[in-house]
């Protein structure tokens, strides 16, 4: 009897764990594809007022309009330039950094790990208006340099933290052996550990492209009105524009971040991402 009993138990909270997760689940669901179905809706609709069920009309003038906006498509063309640029910066600067916070036991390195990560974990307007100051005195504000800099300070945490830990996890064994069997450090280091490490700098690369090209904050505040990015262009459309041309600049602006997640989704599941904050 007793053992019936269990076992009923175990059925009764399974079947309540399917539960949980299948309301999880399509919660989940509602709240971060019904925005993106929405838009994608939005950005061929003529009109659609309330309380029809259905658009009033489908059109492909909102697209046609971002066509034509010189302005729309110069923050299109500034996004996907600076983007790849900061990336490219913080990687020669990053990578480095991150070799040795994996490979050498110096003081303060502890340290210096956490306030990178903390410098992260609080609101960054204040930052960006103490950095609008020096701007001022430098003469960055309203420049692609000055953009540049706000941005890179985004990826540090990413292109530091994971390739640190991707470095870390190579086995030292392997690197060993090759030395042994006569090869050079340079050539240990690019065919052993850098191999080795490349899952994990491979999506500190694409975290840090989407940090950058989706950074508003900094960029607004040292960027407009002079330059405008696809982040920043979007607070004038939202002003100023039908909903539908947001729309279509909203899909613009993700499709980057869905094709790189796309494209990186082996290394992201299989714990690459959660490795890298995970430094001893």
């Amino acid at each position: 009897m007793s053992h019936s009993a269990n076992k009923l138990n175990i059925q009764t909270n399974s079947w309540l764990v399917r539960i949980f997760l299948s309301a999880f689940i399509g919660f989940m669901g509602l709240f971060i594809l019904g925005p993106l179905f929405w838009l994608a809706i939005r950005a061929f609709v003529t009109e659609w007022t309330f309380p029809n069920l259905l658009p009033d009309g489908l059109t492909m003038r909102w697209w046609r309009v971002i066509a034509d906006d010189g302005s729309l498509l110069e923050a299109i063309k500034n996004s996907l330039i600076i983007s790849p640029i900061v990336v490219l910066i913080s990687a020669a600067i990053c990578l480095p950094a991150a070799y040795a916070f994996s490979r050498y036991e110096f003081l303060g390195r502890k340290t210096f790990l956490i306030g990178i990560f903390a410098a992260n974990a609080f609101p960054k307007i204040g930052l960006f208006a103490s950095i609008a100051t020096l701007f001022y005195t430098l003469n960055l504000m309203g420049t692609i340099l000055g953009i540049i800099i706000i941005q890179v300070l985004g990826t540090v945490i990413f292109m530091t933290w994971i390739p640190a830990a991707a470095f870390s996890a190579v086995p030292r064994n392997l690197e060993d052996a090759a030395r042994d069997a006569g090869a050079s450090k340079l050539r240990v280091f690019w065919d052993i550990t850098l191999r080795l490490a490349m899952p994990g700098i491979l999506v500190a690369l694409v975290m840090s492209f989407l940090a950058a090209f989706d950074e508003a904050q900094g960029t607004y505040l040292v960027g407009v009105p002079t330059i405008y990015t696809m982040p920043t262009k979007m607070y004038a459309l939202v002003l100023n524009y039908p909903v539908q041309i947001s729309a279509v600049f909203s899909l613009l602006l993700a499709i980057p971040s869905v094709i790189l997640i796309s494209l990186a989704r082996k290394q992201i599941i299989g714990g690459q991402l959660a490795e890298g904050f995970q430094i001893k």
